[in-house]
């Protein structure tokens, strides 16, 4: 005897709740935006700096100091490269005799797709100041000094560490959590990590990219103590 088959209800989605999901895509969306314009201004103020030591090695001399060289700094040019975030300006330093060639991001250099995530991951926490410095060497070549990279490490070291500790809420109403995945030179063996990223909307609307650490291939287990880690800080 053939069963009796149930009639299906359909549930319907009322115009309502379609205008909550279509706020909620676009908000996303914008969120997702948002990580990636905080990211690129990380990567152009540090490559700036790492530029800003290669002029230092340029002239002979530091910013700060006086010298009686014929070739001094000569303010800066706007440059607009192509990043694994999307196209953005970098500001390159120049010297009055134009002999300056940047090496981070040569003259002619117009994609930095190879280097912006190696940079972004020096913010990541989890990353020690050896590992930083194998980063740079990773990205500048073996060619480099060890006193070169240890310049510009110390450049952009007190940077990374500011942006490590800047100070949270202790509500975020909404958390945006992703991963970005790279490859990383770790004595010698070229090693897949994730670099998770958790992106925040305080209680007055602004949104903060709250924490980079750098983990193992993406799972939840870790995420759990990245969130802990935002718990731990006082969030």
């Amino acid at each position: 005897m053939a069963r009796e088959k149930k009639p299906v209800h359909k549930v319907q989605m009322t115009e309502g709740k379609r205008e909550i999901i279509q706020k909620l895509l676009q908000e996303y969306e914008q969120s997702a935006q948002d990580i990636q314009e905080a990211l690129k201004d990380l990567l152009g103020g540090t490559i700036k700096e790492m530029m800003e030591a290669e002029m230092d090695t340029h002239l002979g001399y530091q910013k700060s100091e006086r010298s009686d060289s014929d070739d001094y700094r000569n303010g800066y040019k706007s440059k607009q490269v192509n990043s694994s975030y999307g196209s953005m300006k970098i500001e390159v330093p120049q010297d009055r005799k134009s002999t300056f060639q940047p090496q981070v991001v040569k003259k002619r250099q117009k994609d930095i797709s190879d280097i912006d995530q190696k940079i972004i991951s020096m913010y990541a926490k989890g990353m020690t100041t050896r590992q930083i410095s194998d980063t740079l060497y990773d990205i500048y070549g073996f060619e480099a000094s060890e006193s070169f990279i240890s310049d510009v490490t110390d450049k952009i070291m007190p940077q990374i560490e500011e942006w490590q500790n800047q100070p949270l809420s202790e509500v975020y109403p909404v958390l945006y959590i992703d991963a970005i995945h790279y490859s990383v030179r770790d004595n010698g063996i070229i090693r897949k990590l994730a670099a998770y990223i958790i992106l925040g909307i305080n209680s007055d609307g602004y949104k903060e990219v709250l924490t980079i650490e750098v983990g193992e291939n993406e799972n939840s287990k870790y995420w759990l103590s990245v969130l802990n880690g935002l718990k731990n800080r006082g969030v």
